[in-house]
């Protein structure tokens, strides 16, 4: 597959390293020079200097013999463009536009095949506010990713000192081998697939697939509170903070959201019935106090600075809320953000790698999540009647030792898979895999399943 990527920032950047790994063909238009010079010392992708919004430069990429383009720039405006002049010089391209402005998605006619004629818009902030909705949904988790249509929730937790399950092989769960399967864990920097002898340590985080109805079971086996939520605080009165408190305006849970523009707060109190708005600043300790942070249960920290974003979630910890969740714009910060104590992170950037990443892997690809960070994937896909894996015990399957089948959908039925399991035609399998490990992945599937 042949793929233009418009801007060389962090998405565009981030997706051109993967689609390279993959062995895919990728040429990348940025205008930064500077950029353009990163992306030759570290991706082996073709770079041309120029606009995506000069036919020419579209031209010189060879868009009319590609098979999609990614217009993955900062700038709304040049995203929508570049789709239409690729729109004009070929009629067989995929088309899709990173576009962070709300309010195009009011007008989603535009996209559609009568103009633009774009086949996939990614906005970050409706992805990333759907991403604190399921971490609302178990505030008990670090993570949270639906799969099977949110039958099946993949699940990050992380281990503390006192869990039952600190020193405990995975191959002694017999008693929950059919609840849930622990498919990642993250120890520090290392990322492991693991195996029956491996053990749980204290600050692991692990991935657990597992389905929707056994959430209970999970966290009680690990003496996790059970507690409903009662209260939760936002920090910023942005876009993505407006659209989040309007979701919970629909709910009883007990929400605040703080702005320090008290112009902002002016029109936040306009729009919103439940959530009270306060005028005020995340960062001021005695304000945070009087607002009785200690007993907030989520405190989810989305203004438009970095810094004070870990800044703001690090006071409130220190000061007893139970949860933060922090946006984080700079992928670069995601790996330090657990070792200084923050629960959670979001990113607009994150949301909309992994939005792409799953459109490009169409055909029997459900669905992509990278896992911390870019370390790992969890991709969800569709069994074909085709293949030899099909109708054999797992055992018998050789299977890349970096990868595991986390769980097996066949219709309502889940199934958290052993040895002796046999995947069916038109199953949907959840499958972890470690980076490295992808493109064996790719490879076992391709010919047999053409799933990518």
């Amino acid at each position: 597959m042949k793929i233009i990527i418009i801007g060389a920032g962090e998405v565009g950047f981030h997706i051109a390293q993967r689609l390279s790994e993959e062995n895919q063909d990728v040429v990348i238009i940025e205008k930064d020079p500077i950029k353009i010079r990163e992306v030759q010392n570290v991706i082996d992708v073709q770079a041309i200097l120029g606009s995506g919004t000069n036919p020419s430069a579209l031209i010189e990429a060879g868009i009319k013999q590609s098979d999609m383009l990614v217009a993955a720039t900062d700038s709304d405006e040049s995203n929508l463009i570049a789709c239409l002049y690729a729109q004009y010089l070929t009629d067989y391209i995929t088309k899709i536009a990173r576009v962070k402005n709300s309010d195009y998605m009011k007008h989603s006619e535009i996209f559609n095949q009568d103009f633009l004629n774009i086949d996939l818009i990614i906005n970050p902030q409706s992805e990333m506010v759907s991403s604190m909705l399921r971490l609302i949904e178990v505030p008990e988790a670090s993570e949270v990713i639906d799969f099977a249509e949110g039958k099946i929730k993949l699940i990050g937790i992380t281990i503390k000192d006192n869990s039952p399950l600190v020193g405990r092989k995975l191959s002694s769960f017999t008693d929950f081998e059919h609840v849930f399967l622990v498919g990642v864990i993250v120890r520090g920097e290392k990322v492991i697939i693991p195996g029956g002898c491996d053990t749980i340590q204290p600050n692991d985080l692990i991935y657990c697939v597992i389905h929707k109805e056994n959430i209970a079971n999970i966290f009680r086996l690990m003496n996790v509170r059970e507690e409903g939520l009662g209260r939760i605080i936002i920090i910023g009165g942005g876009e993505t903070g407006l659209a989040l408190a309007t979701s919970l305006d629909a709910t009883t849970i007990n929400t605040k959201i703080i702005e320090k523009d008290g112009q902002r707060c002016l029109e936040l109190a306009e729009k919103l019935k439940r959530v009270v708005v306060l005028n005020g600043d995340g960062t001021d300790r005695e304000f945070l106090l009087e607002e009785n942070i200690a007993d907030v249960d989520i405190m989810v920290v989305i203004t438009g600075d970095d810094e004070n974003n870990v800044l703001i979630s690090l006071l409130g910890k220190a000061l007893g809320a139970k949860k933060t969740v922090t946006r984080i714009g700079n992928l670069s910060y995601i790996p330090l953000i657990s070792a200084i104590g923050i629960d959670t992170v979001v990113s607009p950037r994150l949301s909309a790698i992994r939005a792409i990443l799953q459109f490009i892997r169409k055909g029997k690809v459900i669905c992509v999540a990278p896992l911390k960070g870019e370390g790992a994937e969890a991709i969800e896909l569709e069994a074909l009647e085709t293949s030899d894996i099909v109708n054999i015990p797992l055992s018998r399957i050789k299977f890349p030792k970096e990868a595991i089948i986390g769980a097996i959908v066949r219709g309502k039925e889940v199934i958290i898979p052993r040895g002796h399991n046999m995947i069916k035609p038109h199953d949907h399998l959840i499958i972890f895999a470690l980076k490295g490990a992808i493109q064996k992945i790719q490879k076992l599937f391709t010919v047999k399943l053409e799933y990518f």
